[in-house]
């Protein structure tokens, strides 16, 4: 094959995967967007949104789990093409699904399959686009992936805005399926072809369970990502009851939120990425963006008596603070050899993702002991902690070769 040939390639598969990305970001965000629309129709009581909705969005992250590991694995031991195909199979269906959903149990068991199948996506793009691309350039590939992917969340709002919230779903559902056709042309990565023809272990996790210094490693970079989702999954989803709390002059819409949101992790994933590569560090880059952050939420849980206006301001600040997922995940996938390379950057973000439940929980503790804003707080000094020490405890990846294995 030409340089050209796989110039073009490469190019193709990094488009292919941020298109990929955008239609997972669209199908994981959805429900956060239309909770209230969608819970009003089905007859749940004002009192229990907020309840209710953490137990579907649980459900939701609780098959991202699961969906992580199954993947994960089947990515080192298959292929990652083959996992591109099942997961985007697997959510676009599912999505349809929600569309005919009637009562909130159902609507729940949905969202769990959506959230198995969504599970693979990113893991899969990224891994492709990082093993196919020169290590000094990667994080450029990784940084359109998630720039044109976040994208997905405006265009979630966007549709319902204009539609009702099952013809949302079905919009999630039909793009996946347009998707599917475009990966038809999508190839294998080379480093995954190479380890395919070896005889060493494949997806193993016991490569990283059963070995006390890559389990350490491993769970750093899950702790590393852990705030954003914090942001996300409980600070704007739950900005209507969080706006109450403050004082909000009006009612604080939860899927504007989200969408300014998203708008702000895209931009922050792009200037993440540009940071890292000008100073070729990764950790750096995440230790600048973890103290924005930090400023952030604190802006954000003191603004008594904000308006709409000045709300979706501060979400677009929010998003800006947390936009190192690109540059999370890129960590993620340069921390481990080519034959958990899948398996490890599949699990790493829907165990970030999936982190949301124990979070949620911890959330509705201080919540019952104290108040919701005090609450906030409390989860913000303790994930923004964890996230800083873990980030102390990685080595830097920038530039590191990929093609090795682990023993």
């Amino acid at each position: 094959m030409s340089k050209i040939d796989s110039s073009r390639n490469v190019i193709f598969l990094v488009i292919v995967a941020a298109l990929g990305y955008f239609v997972d970001i669209y199908d994981l965000v959805l429900f956060s967007i239309v909770r209230i629309e969608s819970f009003k129709d089905l007859g749940i009581a004002d009192d229990q949104m907020r309840v209710m909705g953490e137990y579907v969005i649980n459900m939701q992250m609780g098959g991202l789990l699961i969906g992580g590991i199954l993947w994960g694995i089947m990515g080192d031991k298959l292929g990652r093409i083959k996992v591109l195909f099942g997961s985007i199979l697997m959510y676009s269906l599912a999505n349809i699904a929600n569309g005919l959903v009637n009562d909130i149990d159902t609507y729940a068991f949905v969202r769990l399959i959506a959230g198995i199948g969504l599970a693979g996506e990113l893991g899969a793009g990224i891994t492709l686009v990082s093993e196919s691309m020169s290590k000094e350039n990667r994080g450029y590939g990784t940084m359109i992936v998630a720039g044109v992917g976040l994208f997905g969340a405006v265009l979630a709002n966007q549709i319902h805005e204009m539609y009702d919230w099952r013809t949302a779903y079905f919009v999630g559902g039909g793009l996946g399926m347009v998707l599917l056709f475009l990966r038809v042309g999508t190839f294998e990565s080379g480093m995954f072809n190479e380890v395919a023809h070896k005889k060493v272990e494949k997806g193993n996790v016991m490569l990283i369970l059963g070995k006390p210094k890559n389990l350490f490693k491993y769970l750093n970079c899950i702790f590393i990502g852990a705030p954003l989702w914090f942001v996300v999954g409980i600070l704007v989803t739950q900005s209507p009851e969080i706006g109450k709390a403050l004082g909000a002059t009006e009612p604080l819409s939860a899927g504007k939120g989200i969408m300014y949101t998203y708008i702000g992790i895209a931009i922050g994933d792009i200037f993440a990425g540009l940071l890292a590569q000008a100073t070729k560090s990764r950790k750096k880059t995440m230790f600048v963006f973890h103290i924005l952050s930090i400023l952030a939420i604190l802006v954000y849980l003191s603004s008594k008596g904000m308006d709409s206006t000045r709300f979706l301001w501060l979400c677009l600040f929010l998003g800006i603070s947390v936009g190192y997922w690109a540059t999370f995940v890129t960590i993620a996938s340069e921390q481990f050899g080519t034959n958990i390379r899948a398996t490890v950057t599949t699990t790493v973000p829907n165990f970030v993702r999936g982190a949301l439940i124990p979070i949620t929980f911890l959330f509705e503790f201080f919540v019952e002991k104290f108040n919701i804003i005090t609450a906030a707080y409390i989860l913000t000094i303790l994930l923004s902690t964890l996230a800083l020490f873990s980030l102390s405890q990685l080595r830097e990846s920038f530039g590191k070769d990929l093609d090795y294995i682990e023993q």
